[in-house]
C-alpha cells in the first residue's frame, strides 16, 4: 500500500502553483472539470485524500468530511471561508489555510468602481447609446450620483474596507462611518472615520459598502427592515458575500425607489441565474465576482494556497493559517 499522501486540487492551477505540487512530492489528483460538481461527486473523489486545495465556491460539508477519513488539511484559495463546515473541521483538527491578505487592493479596487459606475449611472448612459437614445440639449437629463461631500459609510473595517475608503478620499467624501462587532480605533484613525451603530450607518450613509465576512450574526444583514432605514438616494455596494444582502428585499428597494441603487460582486447563488429579477434592474450593477480577479493578486492567492497546503500536510507552520 502507497504511503505517499494524496492532494485533490479542483482546477489545473497556474504553473508557479502547481510546480508547488508536484515538488511536494505528494500524489496530485486534479478534477479539472469546467462544470460544477455535486457534493456526492466530491464525496466519491475524497475517501483517500489527505489534502484539499480547494478553489470556491463549491462547499466541503460535514457530507465530505466525514467521508474523506484521512484528511488532514483543507488550503482555500479564498479569503472567506464560508463555504466549510468550520465546525467539523476543528472538531476534526483539520488545518486550515487560506489567503487573507493577498487580495486587498484588487478588491477595494473593484469597490470603487462599482461605487463610481452606479452612482454615475456608467452602464446605464452606455446602454443608451446603443439602442440610439442619447438626447443632446438637455442639461438636466442623465444625471448621477457625486461623491463630493457625501457620507460614506463601511460595514467591516477590515483590510478591505479600510483599502476603499482610503481610495475614496480624493473623491471629496465629507465624513466615513464604520460599524464593525468591535471598534477598529487604529484602522479608523487612518480615514478619520467614527465608529457607529448600524441602524445609525444605515440613517447616514450616502454610501453604504459592504466589506464584512459571511457568517451567521451577518446573514441577510441587508433585509426589508435594514433597506427601510436607509436613504432614499442612496447606493448599496456589496464586495463581501452574496449571503449578507437578502436579494429579494433587495429587489423591492430598488423597484420602489426605497434606495437609489446597488453594486454588487456577490451574490446568491454564484453564477446568479441569468432570469433574475435584479438583472431587469437599470439601477443594479452585477459583476461576476471579480474582486481579486488581477493577475498578480490570483497568482498570490494561488502560490499561497499551495504553500499552505504542502506545510500543513508536512506538519510546519503555514504562512496563513485560519484560526480554527
Amino acid at each position: 500500500m502507497s504511503t505517499v499522501k494524496k492532494i485533490l486540487v479542483w482546477k489545473k492551477l497556474i504553473k508557479p502553483a502547481m510546480d508547488i505540487l508536484h515538488d511536494s512530492g505528494f500524489e496530485i489528483k486534479i478534477w479539472n472539470s469546467e462544470n460544477n460538481f455535486t457534493e456526492e461527486e466530491l464525496i466519491q473523489n475524497v475517501k483517500e485524500i489527505h489534502g484539499i486545495y480547494s478553489i470556491g465556491p463549491h462547499k466541503i460539508t460535514k457530507r465530505v468530511i466525514d467521508a474523506a477519513k484521512q484528511l488532514e488539511v483543507v488550503s482555500a484559495m479564498s479569503v472567506g471561508v464560508n463555504f466549510l463546515d468550520i465546525g467539523e473541521l476543528k472538531a476534526r483538527n483539520i488545518r486550515l489555510g487560506y489567503t487573507p491578505d493577498v487580495p486587498t487592493d484588487a478588491v477595494a479596487d473593484i469597490a470603487v468602481s462599482l461605487v463610481l459606475t452606479v452612482s454615475r449611472r456608467i452602464i446605464e448612459m452606455a446602454d443608451t447609446l446603443k439602442v440610439g437614445k442619447w438626447k443632446t440639449g438637455c442639461p438636466f437629463s442623465n444625471l448621477g450620483t457625486g461623491l463630493q461631500g457625501s457620507t460614506v459609510g463601511i460595514v467591516g473595517l477590515g483590510r478591505i474596507g479600510t483599502a476603499t475608503a482610503k481610495r475614496l478620499v480624493p473623491f471629496g467624501v465629507s465624513r466615513f462611518v464604520y460599524t464593525c462587532r468591535s471598534e477598529k480605533k487604529e484602522a479608523a484613525r487612518t480615514i478619520n472615520a467614527s465608529y457607529i451603530p448600524f441602524d445609525d450607518l444605515l440613517s447616514q450613509s450616502d454610501f453604504v459598502i459592504v466589506c464584512c465576512s459571511m457568517n451567521p450574526t451577518t446573514k441577510e444583514l441587508f433585509d426589508k427592515d435594514a433597506f427601510s432605514k436607509m436613504k432614499s438616494n442612496s447606493i448599496l455596494v456589496n464586495i463581501g458575500r452574496g449571503g449578507i444582502v437578502n436579494q429579494d428585499a433587495l429587489v423591492d428597494a430598488l423597484t420602489e425607489n426605497k434606495i437609489k441603487g446597488a453594486g454588487l460582486d456577490v451574490t446568491t447563488p454564484e453564477p446568479l441565474p441569468v432570469e433574475h429579477p435584479l438583472f431587469k434592474l437599470k439601477n443594479c450593477v452585477i459583476l461576476p465576482h471579480i474582486g481579486s480577479a488581477v493577475e498578480q493578486a490570483r497568482t498570490d492567492m494561488a502560490v499561497l494556497a499551495a504553500r499552505n497546503l504542502v506545510c500543513g500536510l508536512n506538519g510546519e507552520k503555514m504562512p496563513a493559517e485560519y484560526p480554527l
